[in-house]
């Protein structure tokens, strides 16, 4: 028989083996689809239940998000009927430990294939500036998807209507939300999307909500001790999912790639799903 401390010391290193095949392969490999109903201010009647599929960090090309996972990603996002697709950003990536680069040339070809009533929407993130902010931007919009750096578009969806405002990358970009949104001349709902949530509280003027991405909730998250690495001045505090502060609300997705170290730990690649409804609708 063997001695209760080997018996012990082998179910550590299996157990070990276990985490790191979990965090290294299986979780960073897999696809999940999470819905979220929001309930959120100046939001109205006509467009309770609007379908907003946020597609965020796809990095395509780190390990385990290749063309053929990119491909999935597009079919299982146009199986979910979205009105609404927003991409917040880093389509590329830069010296991820086992990663392949992907050119955006390539990768629009794939994101074209996306569908939604309401159209499909992107901004830049980080990475893409650091490759080469115009270069990304060319391949999406002559693929169909427009880029929607510090501007907005007014959408309709039958007789009701909502601001759709794109604002630059935090750390890259200009993030010029003011000029951004010196377009929007009138009261309708203002709905607003960036790569990384540190613009937040930066915003003075009112909408409904921001959608953001960028922080990959952190990659890893452990029990009692949280996500050790957030890419944020703010720490934790806009990491992940839904966050209202003052009246206002944040929406962080998790995403769907990885960067620098192709780790996923209890936050899995996610296709978000966000269903808007007012505010007054909530009791």
């Amino acid at each position: 028989m063997m001695k209760p401390i080997r018996v012990i010391s082998l179910a550590l290193v299996l157990g070990a083996v276990a985490l790191g095949c979990w965090a290294f392969a299986w979780e960073p490999a897999s696809l999940t689809t999470r819905a979220h109903r929001l309930h959120i201010p100046h939001w109205r009647a006509e467009l309770a239940g609007l379908r907003v599929a946020v597609l965020a960090d796809l990095h395509v090309g780190s390990p385990f998000n290749g063309m053929s996972k990119l491909a999935e990603i597009v079919a299982t996002t146009n199986a979910l009927a979205p009105d609404l697709i927003l991409i917040p950003g880093d389509f590329v990536i830069q010296k991820v430990v086992g990663g392949s680069f992907v050119s955006p040339e390539d990768a629009a070809v794939v994101l074209a294939g996306l569908k939604a009533p309401l159209g499909v929407w992107a901004v830049l993130g980080n990475h893409d500036w650091w490759l080469d902010a115009k270069r990304v931007e060319a391949a999406l919009e002559t693929h169909g998807i427009p880029v929607l750096d510090d501007r907005s578009v007014l959408i309709k969806r039958g007789a009701a209507r909502f601001w759709l405002v794109g604002i630059s990358d935090f750390w890259e970009g200009p993030h010029d939300a003011r000029t951004a949104m010196s377009q929007i001349d009138d009261n309708s709902p203002v709905l607003v999307f960036t790569h990384n949530p540190d613009v937040f509280p930066t915003i003075a003027r009112e909408f409904s909500l921001l959608i953001a991405g960028h922080t990959h909730g952190g990659q890893v998250y452990l029990p009692l001790l949280g996500r050790p690495i957030v890419p944020s001045r703010y720490g934790e505090r806009y990491a992940i999912g839904h966050v209202a502060e003052n009246g206002r609300h944040l929406f962080v997705s998790s995403g769907l790639g990885t960067s620098i170290i192709p780790v996923r730990f209890r936050v899995p690649p996610e296709i978000t799903v966000l269903e808007l409804y007012p505010a007054e609708l909530q009791h």
